[in-house]
Order: structure tokens, then sequence, then C-alpha cells
């Protein structure tokens, strides 16, 4: 199963849990590479040592959260794959115009990638690696996790730090995270004066494969979850036993008839996006399974806004976070 709403991942493998990267910056009497002018040796999430010549101003990222951190912390990348699909998936932040499509996220074009002259590529675990070892013979490649699955907001953050190291953008780092943790406790206080307080809520996407409707539940381990689980939400999934969800994003898969287990007091909420077929709305309008499930006869299944990247950055985050607030407002 692979379909444009996921990280990069095949279907037929689950994600290996990975450990949290890390940074120094060699010889820098205040841990800035933008200070120290010298030389900054990374470890990623493979634990192998990147050494870079200074802080990487053209770098390029094959992933779209990678891309996310980097704008986010005030660096445009010079390169990302599928720009066209960041942007309709992704509007936390806004590529330049200018920007070089470096092909599929699975399988980014080596040719373009030797043409942009970089000082860096951030690609995530789920990148081939042979590809991984074939750029890097003349590219420094940061490699991140994609995710760990109930660690998801300290690995995300993790991520953001180890591009911030290798950008120089400590100080947009952590001012990110300043930002994130305010909105995170702002949402939390409207949650517990609203009537949702404590509401038990099945957030989750779904696609139409043709023959039916496969639908992701994002469980208490994925990054959503994660956040909802933080605003002091009850994550509906775990009434359901069986569900299996990753080691790296928690997400896990079910269908129509599977949804018949939720509590009949939940809240469904989903992301969908205009540039897909909306299953739940237009496939299972008329399907008898999905109208006669509680939720759906009391009217408790809200779509978010479009373009909030679910496996996102702390920006696409506040996004999240924002369409909570309006929701129990």
């Amino acid at each position: 199963m692979t379909f444009i709403r996921l990280p990069l991942v095949a279907a037929t493998a689950l994600l290996a849990t990975v450990l949290a990267a890390c940074g120094t910056t060699e010889d820098a009497s205040d841990g800035s590479a933008e200070s120290s002018g010298k030389k900054i040796t990374l470890t990623d999430s493979r634990g192998k040592e990147i050494t870079l010549d200074g802080p990487a101003t053209r770098v390029a990222a094959t992933e779209w959260n990678a891309a996310e951190y980097l704008v986010s912390l005030g660096v445009q990348p010079v390169g990302v794959s599928d720009v066209k699909g960041f942007a309709t998936w992704d509007s936390a932040v806004e590529l330049d115009g200018d920007v070089t499509d470096l092909g599929t996220r699975g399988e980014p074009s080596l040719d373009t990638l030797a043409s942009l002259d970089l000082d860096a590529l951030v690609v995530t675990d789920t990148l081939a690696g042979d590809a991984v070892e074939q750029i890097e013979k003349t590219i420094p490649v940061i490699v991140l996790p994609g995710g760990k699955a109930g660690e998801q907001i300290d690995q995300m953050f993790a991520n953001l730090d180890l591009v911030a190291k290798a950008t120089g953008t400590e100080d947009e780092a952590k001012d990110l995270k300043a930002e994130f943790d305010e909105k995170l406790a702002d949402t939390k206080k409207a949650v517990a004066d609203s009537d949702a307080a404590g509401a038990t809520v099945a957030f989750s996407d779904a696609y139409d494969t043709g023959d039916a409707v496969s639908v992701r539940p994002y469980t208490a381990t994925s990054q959503l979850g994660t956040i909802l689980g933080e605003l002091g939400f009850e994550n509906a999934w775990d009434a359901i036993d069986g569900l299996e969800p990753d080691p790296a994003y928690g997400l896990a898969q079910t269908d129509v008839e599977g949804l018949t287990k939720l509590p009949d007091d939940t809240q469904y909420w989903y992301i969908a996006n205009d540039a897909e077929t909306d299953p739940y709305a237009d496939t299972l309008k008329d399907n008898t399974v999905w109208t006669s499930l509680p939720f759906v006869e009391s009217g408790d299944v809200v779509r978010f806004p479009d373009k909030i990247w679910m496996f996102g950055g702390p920006k696409s985050m506040i996004q999240f976070l924002d369409a909570v607030a309006d929701q129990v407002s």
C-alpha cells in the first residue's frame, strides 16, 4: 500500500524503530555552528557521522516533513521530491517557485541531485539503502527516522534539531518549539473548557481501492493520535482488539465493517483532500454499514481542513491544533 498520503513506506514491511538523531558541532564554545564557522559533525539515525564544512545553505529533501523542517527554520531547499504533491498536501509552509523537483520521494533523480551542487541532502530511513549509498558518494546525506510510534513529538523535535544543527538555525528551532508548546497549551485549555472535554475520538483517513474503502486509523501511537491524547481525548481505536499499528507511524488498517466496533459515542474525525475522492462523503454515502453507524446517524463526523500534512513538522501540527480548537469552540 503506497499512496500519496503516506510518508514513503511499503505496506508489505513495517518500518524499523530507530534511535533519535543527535548532533554536535566541533570546537564550538557555545554549540552554535553559525557562531563557530567551523566544521559540523552530525550523527544521523543510522548512527553514522556526517561532517559538513559549515552550516549547509544549499540543501535538498526527499521527504515532505524534511522539506517542511527546512522552510520553517528559514532555509529554502533548492530541491524537493514531488513539488506538486507537497503543495497539494502541506500548506504549513511555502516553497519558493524556483525549487527543483527531484522526482518521486521513493526514487529521486540522481542526475538532478548531482546538478544542484548541494551542501547536504536530507532523507528519511524509508529511502532504499542502496540509493543512499549511491548518493552519498558525492553528497553528504543526513538520514532522519520516518517516525517513532509512541514518541512522535519527541522524534519530530529530534529531527528538527538535527536539521537545525546542519543548517546553523538552532535559535529558530528553539523558537519553533516554544511556539508549538504555547499552541498545545492553549488548545488543551480550549478543549478542557469545552463540551468536548474527554471525548472519545477516532481520527482517520481513507482511500478507495476500487473494490472497497480501506480505512487507516491514527492510533494513540501516531503523531496526530499522540497530540489528541495530550489534549485529553480518549482514542476510540483503543476499543478495537486486533488493530496492529506499525512501529514507525502508529497507523493501522481496517475496513467499514471494522468501524462497527467503535464506541457509540465516538466523535469521528478525518482528513481528506479535494485532489482525491473523499471516500466517506462520496463512496460510502449509500453504504448501509456506514450510514447505520451511531456517530454517522448523529452527525458526529467531521472532515478536517485540507492540506494539513499528517506527518509534518511543528508548523503542520500547529495547523492541526488550530483545527481542533475550531472544532471544539
